[in-house]
């Protein structure tokens, strides 16, 4: 039996512009990512290019609240989906710069990355705000979550 490798890309996507009040910020989703992902790859790397990373590529998780993706493709052609990935400028008419975090190689380490790097995220916002490390507030919950759902990826 032959197994497919695999690599994971953390993505932390960074929204350009701050929002006004007026302007509503385009709800983002893994089918979103993924389309833009996508062009991306054609525009840059033409049919060749997809036809490589195309058939593994997957989103496989999106946290609205921190904009961390995490991203699977296959090993041999992960450099096609990083380069397109940092080409990609827009994401659903709003512009992005996508970070890549962190790149391995097994599911857990990138579980791993993604709990540490959430941890950080909710750590800065608490600062911004000014609040105690003891205060309990809704990013409490929100941690318990994502760590709970980013464990419960599975490879396939």
């Amino acid at each position: 039996m032959v197994r497919f490798k695999n690599r994971w890309l953390l993505v932390e996507l960074i929204p350009a512009s701050i929002p006004t009040p007026n302007s509503s910020p385009a709800h983002l989703d893994g089918q979103k990512i993924w389309a833009s992902l996508r062009q991306s790859v054609v525009n840059n790397f033409g049919d060749v290019g997809w036809g490589y990373v195309g058939p593994s590529m997957a989103v496989k998780y999106y946290s609205p609240t921190t904009n961390v993706c995490i991203i699977r493709v296959a090993r041999d052609h992960h450099k096609i989906a990083w380069g397109a990935l940092t080409l990609v400028t827009d994401i659903a008419g709003t512009r992005y710069i996508p970070n890549v975090i962190h790149l391995s190689g097994t599911i857990k380490h990138v579980q791993l990355a993604a709990i540490s790097h959430n941890r950080e995220v909710v750590a800065r916002l608490r600062a911004q705000a000014k609040t105690p490390s003891a205060y309990q507030d809704s990013y409490e919950e929100f941690l318990q979550t994502s760590s709970t759902e980013i464990e419960a990826l599975q490879e396939w």
